[in-house]
């Protein structure tokens, strides 16, 4: 297929070829078709070398290309990557090569990033993302996404976002206990309809009483019945969470490990949390910024456009209750 700006399709080529067999001059050709005489020339010149089928889309890459990287020097640079474990700023000092090059070496042989790498075995330990695929269940209370995130609390008066990091940071007093609030929060797969909670640990017990009361909250909005619930592989879903799931009637799903993006729109939910609620304005006290969650959340549900959804908010996917 031509690309978007080609002056000539197949077709095209095939009336240039016709008239100049019945006769006409290659100048006449140009000037009825638009193009210029080298056009016309080079595809008669094609057609009279391979016939029809030189007339056809072809790759526009060179048939060589004298300046590209030495075979014997990619494998240079792909071995001293495997033996070395080093970045392409460093292989390219030692070889004499642009770092840029050796960047574009590696990718083109297939290597993984270094952040994917053990440093001691040079083995992969970071699962590729090959199961990033987009999917949508396609009824509300199929499938819900579970996570939980961790947030520093405000100190009373405010933190650095109030005060300004010249203030200092109570990280740094060691006399100040902060402490952490975990918000547990719970999506689902259909609507993005969801519920979240902020509360003291991230324990079974508070996992599994939080989830009770999304369920809940879910049902006052239409999902009467939960089939499936995903969560990450942490020690309080996996042997706490048991005894919920089944009062539910529902199944409970695992991600794979080192695989957050299986479980990405409570992962996505997260993101969202943290820029739109807890870092949007700031809060002088935790006691104010735990009070602006649930009017958030109300917020979310109702009213906040939905990128997945179109631009409605997830409530739009939901039977009037």
């Amino acid at each position: 297929m031509s690309h978007g700006n080609a002056r000539l399709t197949v077709h095209g080529r095939k009336l240039i070829v016709a008239h100049h067999r019945a006769g006409w001059q290659q100048a006449h050709i140009a000037a009825a078709m638009g193009i210029s005489r080298k056009c016309v020339r080079t595809w008669i010149g094609r057609y009279e070398a391979e016939g029809e089928a030189g007339l056809a889309d072809r790759s526009s890459r060179p048939h060589t290309s004298p300046r590209r990287t030495a075979a014997e020097v990619e494998d240079r640079i792909v071995e001293l990557r495997r033996r070395e474990r080093r970045g392409p700023a460093w292989i390219g000092a030692e070889l004499g090569v642009p770092a840029r090059t050796v960047s574009r070496v590696l990718v083109r042989r297939g290597q993984p990033r270094l952040a994917a790498l053990d440093p001691m075995t040079g083995h992969v330990i970071r699962s590729s993302k090959t199961t990033a695929v987009r999917y949508e269940r396609s009824r509300p209370g199929e499938l819900v996404h579970m996570d939980v995130k961790k947030l520093a609390r405000i100190p009373d008066g405010g933190g650095w976002r109030a005060h300004g990091r010249a203030a200092g940071s109570t990280s740094r007093d060691r006399a100040t206990t902060v402490g952490y609030d975990y918000v547990h929060s719970l999506v689902d797969d259909h609507s993005r309809l969801a519920y979240s909670e902020i509360l003291p640990d991230e324990k079974g017990v508070s996992c599994a009483g939080f989830l009770t009361r999304a369920a809940a909250y879910f049902a006052t909005h239409g999902i009467d019945r939960i089939e499936r619930v995903m969560t990450d592989n942490a020690w309080a879903y996996r042997w706490s969470l048991r005894e919920v799931i089944t009062a539910l009637g529902a199944r409970q799903k695992f991600i794979k490990p080192h695989c957050p993006w299986q479980n990405g729109k409570v992962e996505r939910l997260n993101r969202t949390l943290v820029s739109e609620w807890a870092y949007r304005q700031v809060f002088t006290s935790n006691d104010e910024r735990a009070a602006a969650l649930a009017p958030w959340i109300e917020h979310y549900n109702t009213q906040r456009r939905h990128s997945a959804l179109g631009g409605r908010p997830p409530i739009s996917r939901l039977a009037p209750t």
